[in-house]
């Protein structure tokens, strides 16, 4: 077992609304933070990468730990939707979604970023599914690219189960691919009612980088959003959470993202607490 610390926690600087580096720098100071997940391109109304932002936030002592990836045309008004227009799979957009592919990796290759992550959008269910394939070919494109600068590709969880990403990342490392991992996000399990959060994080605990503290509630009605919250007061069990994690030893980042709230700071600094209580109860 690897004990947990506070020192791995993190933010998305998309969770903050930030209107540039300093400001950013401000708001994860104010958290007392060290480590930011940074959106290289614009993402839930956040700009995307600023110029001089790495070391604006080094002065603050504050690192960047690694990117994000996101793709155009996604329309999150209901689950329907974000299965159409998610990630890379619509055929409209693949063009561009590469161009910017490379333009991101280029920028996370220059910070000298490890990990970025990336939604890849719905996968099948069913390797038998003609979009499978296309989809599959789509990320070792994607995989290839931010290869290029030594940089692994971070898939987040949610838009699928646990048993389906993991038979995709096994036809990935069949496939010769061996920078593809994923980033973790339980509430993304919920909000998408798609799985168990601590059953999924069991199945795919080895191939987890980073994980997404974020919490929420499920849908009671099928087809609609789940209720994002803040950490420690939804579903998620974070004590066993945690705990899974240690036991696989992992010391990857915490990196807080939500998405929902007028008091993004009060909220996240509610969760850092509620997390921090977990990570104690599994030290014992």
């Amino acid at each position: 077992m690897r004990i947990q610390s506070t020192d791995q926690i993190g933010v998305c600087s998309w969770s903050l609304q930030a209107t540039g580096p300093r400001d950013l720098a401000e708001k994860v100071a104010a958290l007392g933070l060290k480590k930011v997940q940074l959106g290289l391109t614009p993402h839930r109304g956040d700009q995307g990468a600023w110029d001089g932002v790495q070391e604006i936030l080094a002065e603050s002592g504050i690192s960047i730990v690694s990117g994000m990836y996101s793709t155009v045309g996604e329309d999150y008004t209901t689950p329907e939707t974000i299965r159409r227009t998610g990630g890379v799979v619509p055929d409209a957009h693949w063009d561009e979604n590469l161009q910017l592919a490379h333009a991101t990796a280029a920028i996370a290759k220059a910070m000298g970023l490890t990990g970025a992550n990336a939604h890849a959008g719905f996968l099948p269910h069913d390797a038998a599914d003609p979009d499978f394939e296309k989809l599959c070919g789509r990320v070792v494109t994607l995989a290839e690219v931010f290869g290029a600068g030594g940089v692994t590709l971070l898939l987040e969880t949610g838009q699928e189960s646990a048993p389906t990403l993991l038979a995709f990342l096994d036809e990935l490392k069949q496939r010769g691919v061996k920078n593809v991992a994923v980033n973790f996000d339980p509430a993304n399990m919920i909000l998408y009612d798609m799985d168990n959060p601590i059953e999924a994080l069991r199945l795919l605990v080895p191939h987890v980088r980073q994980v997404h503290v974020k919490d929420a509630k499920r849908t009671a009605v099928k087809g609609q959003w789940g209720e994002e919250v803040v950490v420690g007061t939804g579903e998620v069990d974070w004590v066993a959470f945690v705990r899974i994690l240690a036991e696989a030893g992992f010391d990857g980042g915490y990196i807080f993202e939500r998405e929902a709230g007028d008091d993004r700071i009060g909220d996240i600094a509610k969760g850092i607490a509620a997390l921090g209580a977990a990570m104690k109860v599994v030290a014992g």
